[in-house]
């Protein structure tokens, strides 16, 4: 690479895959400086991870005790004999095995019955309404996590304070709070491809004259750089699944390591719209959990006594119809699972009013009831390990959370 022989492809290939507000989602004039060093915050780090598609919350989390659970799913009902036992009523799908030892320590929870209170069956919908946190409402453009961090009492000024991996950034971010979008810390990097700072300016300037927002992205990039290079992230950690979600909770757990500001990262999942061929202990739903717990169980294990101060919770957008259909699959349901992970968390319990799956109990078209509203379970997470009790009325606006004494307090 000679001179300013660089398109603006390459520069945005070397720029890492970094996006949002514009290019970078970074306004010039901000400053981009690793976080203090020293004692801890008096808050978690936040990694969200969406399950987009629908997750079967009944096939992952096994009523064992509710016989009406195998008469609605008589081919797709995971045996008794083969659910990993929980607590003697719920039994977690045996692809999700790696994830007991986070149980069995207390670190792990799960909340059943839980989703949105808005009915709407479709994905784009009720994934919108769970990001902004606000149900059944789009008067409010933006994203619940955005909220809670344009809100809380606290500054950080750093560029990798909110991080989509993925190289997406998700509606939870949409909001006043500057969110970096990435697919690679090692892309990030450059790879030795600019190896002068100074012509790489030279370069940018040229290439981007004339175009004062795109000048401003090229800016923050090499800003963000700099602070990347400046951290020291360790490359030694469990073994990760080679899946892109795997790595990039292994580009979260770098990022924790290097102290350089990281408040909140969100993760995608996606494949669980299980219309056909769900299968039960192998197909495609048992090798989505699988995936899932493999990269949850590297996660917990890579972070080890840094885990007290994170916390991963679980969301999917509705749970999967309470009885199979005729394709091998599920439909479209209501109700769902959620999981929640971390040294904060109230471990080894699941919390479910659950509403029964009888004639008598299902809800609509046959789906699971929502017992459980999700942002009582994202509520209380704000409060107690977030530090940002005195704003969650701002966070979920006009919603009165009841806590369901899932997390300790942070002390």
């Amino acid at each position: 690479m000679k001179g300013t022989d660089l398109s603006r492809r390459e520069f945005l290939q070397v720029g890492g895959g970094v996006a949002a507000w514009g290019v970078m989602g970074l306004p010039w004039g901000m400053r981009l400086s690793p976080a203090p060093m020293g004692e801890p915050p008096d808050h978690d780090v936040l990694i969200c991870i969406f399950l987009r598609g629908g997750l079967d919350g009944l096939n992952t989390v096994i009523p064992l005790f509710d016989a009406d659970y195998a008469r609605r799913r008589p081919t797709l009902a995971v045996p008794e004999k083969d659910a990993l036992d929980l607590d003697g009523r719920f039994g977690l799908h045996p692809a999700l095995r790696p994830l007991l030892d986070a149980w069995d320590a207390g670190h792990l929870a799960v909340i059943h019955a839980v989703g949105s209170p808005d009915p709407t069956h479709s994905h784009f919908d009720a994934q919108d309404f769970m990001e902004r946190g606000t149900p059944g409402d789009k008067s409010v453009t933006s994203g619940w996590i955005a909220r809670h961090l344009s809100t809380a009492p606290w500054r950080n000024d750093s560029a990798f304070r909110a991080v989509g991996l993925g190289g997406v950034r998700p509606a939870s971010l949409r909001g006043p709070v500057p969110a970096t979008t990435l697919r690679s810390l090692a892309d990030f990097h450059l790879q030795g491809r600019v190896a002068d700072k100074e012509q790489l300016q030279n370069t940018l300037t040229a290439l981007y004259a004339g175009d004062e927002l795109l000048a401003e992205a090229a800016q923050a990039t090499i800003a963000a750089i700099e602070t990347l290079a400046e951290a020291d992230i360790p490359d030694d950690a469990a073994a990760y699944p080679e899946s892109d979600f795997g790595q990039a909770l292994f580009q979260a757990a770098r990022l924790i390591k290097a102290d350089i500001g990281l408040e909140v990262a969100t993760v995608d999942l996606g494949g669980f719209d299980t219309h056909t061929n769900q299968g039960v202990g192998e197909g495609s739903l048992a090798r989505l959990l699988g995936e899932l717990a493999e990269g949850l169980v590297a996660l917990y294990r890579d972070l080890g006594e840094s885990m007290k101060r994170v916390t991963v919770v679980t969301m999917s957008e509705f749970g999967r119809r309470a009885y199979e259909n005729g394709n091998g699959g599920t439909d479209h349901g209501h109700g769902g699972v959620m999981f929640v992970l971390g040294g904060g968390v109230r471990g080894g319990q699941v919390h479910a009013d659950w509403p029964g799956l009888g004639d008598g109990d299902l809800y609509g078209p046959g789906d699971l009831a929502v017992t459980t509203d999700f942002r009582d379970v994202l509520g209380e997470l704000v409060q107690r390990r977030l530090g940002n009790a005195a704003n969650l009325e701002t966070v979920f606006p006009g919603y009165r959370i009841k806590p369901l004494d899932l997390f300790t307090p942070w002390a």
